[in-house]
């Protein structure tokens, strides 16, 4: 039985698996960037932002997945 898009607006667990993608989209975007990117400080920049989206995607997956939180 499929659910209404209703109970999907409330189901947080369809949402955080969105983010998730998205972040996933975006790390890969940010990265393939850097390749193309000659400047330190804008290379730089990408790096950091994919590394920090990295933990961003992984507490949306640690949440999904019921594992402990890593910050507590």
């Amino acid at each position: 039985m499929q659910q209404s898009s209703k109970e999907k607006r409330g189901d947080p667990h369809h949402h955080v698996s969105n983010v998730e993608a998205r972040f996933a989209e975006l790390i890969e975007h940010l990265r393939e960037d850097v390749k193309k990117i000659d400047e330190p400080r804008a290379k730089a920049l990408f790096e950091t932002s994919a590394e920090v989206l990295g933990g961003l995607k992984k507490a949306f997956h640690d949440y999904e997945q019921k594992n402990e939180p890593a910050w507590r």
